[in-house]
């Protein structure tokens, strides 16, 4: 199978509608503010919405709400002009769908601390690591001057970077900086070794978020919910080194003053990189060889 010519674009063919449902907007910005941003459970956000606004919801119509919400905010949380500095990290956590152990990657640019890369596969093989890699590598015509591509001593990463440089040629060769182990014992873990703390602290803080679902009945249900958590990573979630500001500002955001509003103004912005995609054939057109 070759990863490289996968389309990372596709949009689903099954998406659900609102135009049936009894709820308006509001009531689906609510439940994307209680289950995302706060942690709750379905079951635990459809009591919240009972108890506070007397809002009757089953936990299934919020899982079709988050589901849609996800299907409209990913097209524009993935093609984002995502700042990206000299430095990536990388890091891959386990989930369990249907009790079964999966796999999340995550790759961070460690200048912004944005989440620029991001798969949920059911193997730890080399192909849902280039296709992490593809979507960080984004926009980018070659790489940075001075690269750096820190990861973990597994060797999923320098063979998707061997890959790389096949594929691509020298714009996108460069090689995995792993730092190994918990502590210091060479110099290349003691130097770098801020940048892998940097992505274990994101996974830390995945899990935490992913804890309360007691793993997933499908892995369309885990990439619903993680597309959902980077959007709310990335564009929503106030952050301690930045003086608790946003990780990148989206000019139109600021016009709401309240998260449910904010969540439906980053829906509609999906919904217009979907019409952009849809008036270039299906997908947005190319800006760099690993589109």
């Amino acid at each position: 199978m070759d990863f490289f010519s996968m389309d990372l674009n596709t949009l689903p063919k099954n998406a659900s509608s609102l135009k049936s449902s009894k709820h308006n907007a509001h009531v689906m910005s609510l439940c994307l503010t209680l289950h995302v941003n706060l942690g709750l459970s379905l079951r635990k956000t459809s009591q919240a919405l009972r108890d506070l606004y007397n809002i009757g919801i089953s936990h299934q119509q919020i899982a079709d709400h988050c589901k849609t919400a996800a299907i409209c905010v990913k097209p524009f949380v993935d093609q984002y002009p995502y700042e990206k500095g000299p430095v990536f990290t990388a890091d891959e956590t386990y989930i369990k769908i249907r009790g079964i152990k999966s796999y999340v990657w995550l790759i961070m640019n460690a200048a912004s601390r944005s989440i620029i890369g991001y798969q949920i596969s059911d193997n730890r093989g080399v192909g849902p690591c280039i296709l992490a890699m593809r979507m960080a590598f984004r926009g980018l015509a070659k790489l940075p001057e001075n690269f750096k591509f820190i990861a973990d001593g597994y060797s999923a990463y320098p063979l998707a970077a061997m890959e790389f440089a096949k594929k691509l040629g020298n714009d996108f060769t460069f090689k995995i900086t792993q730092v190994i182990g918990l502590t210091n014992d060479d110099a290349v873990s003691k130097e770098h070794r801020p940048y892998k703390q940097m992505i274990e602290r994101l996974n830390r803080t995945y899990k935490a978020s992913y804890r309360h679902t007691n793993g997933f009945d499908h892995i369309d249900g885990a990439n619903y919910d993680l597309a959902l958590w980077v959007a709310y990573y990335n564009f929503l979630r106030p952050h301690k080194h930045k003086n608790y500001k946003v990780l990148n500002e989206v000019e139109m955001l600021r016009g709401a003053d309240n998260m449910p509003g904010k969540w439906q103004l980053l829906i509609f912005l999906g919904q217009q990189t979907i019409l952009n995609q849809q008036k270039n054939g299906g997908s947005a057109p190319e800006r760099s060889c690993c589109q």
